[in-house]
């Protein structure tokens, strides 16, 4: 007999706005409203907001905290808004911190407060209103009266912090379009192959991505390209962060949004929710790993997936090999690359590693993409009782990661998870490189990427080793000359040169030759 207390979800929602009217658009938050009512609907009792004890939300980019000088699109507790919405009044509203790892982390969270007694029935929301948002301000459009900013505010759930240090955010490794391609050069420099056959095994790795995009009705980009279509440069596909050509990259400016109603074996058949309807979260986890991109002595590895995986198979009794249905966070390539080489996955191996299409082709970016995954890996598995899943999430630069497996099939044993702590104080303790904010002398370049802004010239973006101290450096490719070209057409991995200040204070690389 299943614990009366094992957590479950219950019922999923998904939206998706394709509206180019700002005006007639649904706000952000009515976006995901619009997901609850039909996660409410997928439960079978669309009368069950009245039940619900508990509202999360994550976060949207426009009231995350370094992007809050936005006019609208401000929601400072998304989850109480949500609720007054739907015409709920649950007491308590959370609100997850910055990051695509949230939406899982989330569900982890919900999961251990069922458990434990301290929430009986809870709805997860999360979304993007981007692409309206950016319209309204383009038409310059008053949408003010999108925002709020209810009395209460929201528990926050999860780590908030900077995902760079100021040295890293001054020479752009801020912006993902800039830091992933540099993982992306680090793994294949590891793996040793030149720039034309590391992407055509890129393409290969992502154009299955597209066919199950195309077939998603809520897919924002429902087309299916080839792999030699995903990676040649044309003027549809132009360069973005080098290596990477527009169609590896997520693109930000969306609408869509996801909801889950969460609760108890108990409380479900207390209130009458049809056992076919239920998806068992049989293992968890989550893991940070070393927080600051130049810190890391492996820019190619990533501990904490590898020991995330490692801890929720556990949890389950699952093995890798076990699972039918992947949904690993797809925000580059080198997320997947590097998730499936963490967690002993081929990357021929035949299963698809998504059910959505992914977030350059499902869509999803932003914080909520893996609440999207989730959605639809429930209808997935409901369709094949039995049957098994993953689903993962990554905020940052490869720096925060969550993970859940899923199955229609009741845990072995009571639900139970390692404290987050027990993983997170192991990948704590390994060493970390120390940064030289302002290098001066000789280095080598361990990974780099080209960076291509419309209007301006491409810029080169650095990281690498000192050659006295082994410290990190962070730096841009000196303008003078082709070297920044250079950089495309030969391997700048293993480069050497002279680093020094420019007038304006940016650290700068000029090759030995």
């Amino acid at each position: 007999m299943t614990n009366p207390n094992t957590p479950i979800l219950i019922g999923a929602g998904l939206t998706v706005q394709k509206e180019r009217d700002p005006t007639k658009a649904l706000s952000p938050v009515e976006l995901l409203a619009d997901a609850a009512r039909g996660a409410f609907n997928d439960t079978g009792n669309a009368d069950i907001g009245a039940a619900i004890d508990t509202v999360a939300s994550i976060r949207f980019i426009t009231d995350s905290p370094e992007a809050r000088n936005f006019p609208y699109g401000i929601y400072l507790n998304p989850a109480r808004t949500v609720a007054n919405i739907l015409g709920i009044t649950p007491p308590n509203a959370l609100l997850a911190a910055t990051g695509g790892n949230s939406p899982q982390m989330m569900i982890n969270e919900l999961a251990e407060r069922i458990t434990n007694g301290d929430a009986e029935m809870a709805l997860l929301v999360g979304g993007e209103g981007f692409g309206s948002v950016t319209r309204a301000l383009g038409q310059g459009l008053d949408m003010s009266h999108w925002n709020d900013r209810p009395e209460e505010e929201a528990e926050i759930i999860g780590i908030e912090k900077p995902g760079c240090m100021p040295v890293e955010h001054q020479h752009g490794l801020f912006f993902p379009v800039n830091s992933y391609p540099i993982f992306e050069n680090a793994l294949r420099a590891h793996l040793g192959r030149d720039m034309v056959s590391h992407m055509h095994a890129v393409g290969r790795l992502m154009a299955p991505f597209t066919e199950i995009a195309a077939s998603h009705p809520h897919s924002w980009f429902p087309t299916q390209r080839s792999a030699d279509e995903l990676v040649s440069v044309t003027n549809d596909n132009r360069l973005v962060g080098y290596p990477y050509p527009k169609y590896l990259n997520s693109v930000i400016r969306i609408d869509q949004a996801a909801a889950v109603v969460m609760t108890s074996v108990g409380k479900a058949r207390e209130i009458g929710i049809d056992e076919s309807r239920w998806i068992y979260l049989n293992g968890c986890a989550e893991a940070n790993d070393i927080w600051y991109i130049s810190e890391r002595p492996e820019l190619h590895r990533s501990p904490a997936m590898k020991g995330m995986a490692e801890t929720a198979l556990n949890m389950a009794g699952w093995t890798i090999d076990d699972i039918d249905y992947f949904d690993l966070y797809s925000c580059f390539p080198v997320a997947v690359e590097i998730a499936c080489r963490e967690m002993g996955i081929s990357e021929d191996d035949p299963r698809p590693f998504t059910v959505t299409g992914g977030l350059p082709y499902f869509g999803g970016a932003g914080n909520a993409y893996t609440l999207m995954s989730v959605a639809t890996m429930m209808d997935k598995l409901r369709a094949n009782p039995g049957s098994r899943g993953m689903c993962t999430g990554n905020g940052w630069f490869l720096t925060k990661h969550s993970l859940g497996l899923y199955s229609t099939t009741p845990p072995q044993d009571d639900w139970a998870r390692e404290p987050v702590s027990v993983l997170q104080d192991k990948i704590d303790a390994a060493p970390k490189l120390e940064l030289d904010a302002t290098p001066v002398g000789a280095g080598r370049i361990e990974s780099y990427t080209v960076a291509h802004v419309s209007g301006k010239p491409p810029q080169g973006i650095l990281i690498g080793r000192m050659a006295e101290t082994n410290k990190r450096f962070v730096a841009h490719m000196t303008p003078d000359g082709d070297h920044v070209t250079r950089l495309m057409n030969e391997d700048g991995v293993g480069l050497t040169g002279v680093l020094a200040p420019n007038d304006n204070g940016f650290n700068i690389f000029t090759p030995d030759a």
